[in-house]
């Protein structure tokens, strides 16, 4: 698929990665539909980036809410042909901690946003996709799901997150297997350690030695480096049913 004909969904959106990925799209010549619950976030975005953009306030875990999004995408540009899910949390707790055991709600909100946000986002956008008219190659659409390292090397107090993204890893291959026959492909980038909103309330001093925890580049990753690997996904139509890490190398430690 060309990044000029990309009609996109893209959840968290607002921010980071989200939002590194709906600038690369807009300016690759395509449109994209920002999803997301960070309204003052969505909405000046949308002021910047003009008509090619438009915001939906929507919490990913709500099928109604997601719906909606759906059918306003599809109102507003026509149709959608691609999904990128970057909506997620990620707390940290210890399983057992001085304060007590890991609590439940987290462990529960966490697997809600992350996992089944992820999947009830992948349900409901691919019956629109599977309408879609096949481009030259046959293809109807693309869906990029976004998981972490912690997916594999999950460090302590990082149950709840690395359980979730393990989810997304552990559905991208039967996922894309069914929807193969759709001319819908699906893949998921499992990103290192980002210079994301996460990380911006520690100080300089702390980021700097995160960075130089990476082989190389030795630094955190920039979130346009996400969204470039973004578009090669949607460029290439042999990339389907991996997960492709993009992490410098970086092999997480036990903390």
């Amino acid at each position: 698929m060309k990044i000029n004909e990309s009609i996109a969904i893209v959840t968290g959106g607002a921010s980071g990665l989200g939002e590194a990925t709906v600038k690369k799209i807009i300016q690759g010549g395509g449109k994209a539909a920002i999803l997301d619950v960070s309204d003052e976030r969505g909405r000046f975005l949308v002021d910047e980036l003009g008509d090619q953009s438009m915001f939906i306030h929507t919490d990913v875990t709500e099928e109604e809410d997601v719906t909606n999004a759906i059918q306003k995408a599809v109102g507003g540009f026509g149709s959608i042909n691609t999904v990128v899910n970057c909506a997620g949390i990620g707390p940290a707790s210890k399983l057992l901690s001085r304060k007590g055991i890991h609590s439940l709600d987290m462990f529960s909100k966490v697997i809600s946003i992350n996992l089944i946000g992820t999947f009830n986002v992948i349900r409901l956008a691919t019956e629109h996709m599977a309408t879609n008219e096949p481009n030259e190659l046959g293809e109807r659409g693309v869906i990029i799901n976004t998981a972490s390292i912690a997916a594999f090397e999950g460090q302590i107090g990082q149950a709840a997150y690395s359980a979730s993204k393990g989810g997304i890893v552990g559905m991208t291959l039967p996922i894309a297997r069914e929807l193969a026959s759709y001319g819908i492909r699906m893949m998921t980038i499992a990103p290192g350690l980002f210079h994301t909103p996460m990380f911006e309330s520690l100080p300089e001093e702390a980021v700097e030695s995160l960075g130089k925890m990476v082989p190389f580049p030795k630094r955190l990753g920039h979130p346009d480096e996400y969204a470039q690997l973004v578009g090669m996904i949607l460029t290439n139509p042999m990339l389907n049913g991996e997960t492709i890490r993009l992490d410098g190398g970086i092999r997480m430690q036990p903390r």
